[in-house]
């Protein structure tokens, strides 16, 4: 069977396709430290400690 080479559209689409691939794989595997934990003074920690402080009162 002969090797039929791609044309530049069909190269373009597997070099972008695979490079999607990469940095998917790169975005979903957060490890577990420093980085990826959620800081104290994040306004979505400020909000939860507000509501939880209402929600004792009540």
């Amino acid at each position: 069977m002969a090797v039929t080479r791609l044309k530049r559209k069909d190269r373009y689409n597997k070099n972008v396709s695979r490079l999607e691939v990469k940095t998917l794989k790169l975005a979903t595997n957060l490890e577990l430290g420093s980085r990826s934990k959620q800081s104290k003074t994040d306004q979505l920690a400020k909000n939860n400690a507000i509501l939880a402080q209402l929600s004792a009162k009540a």
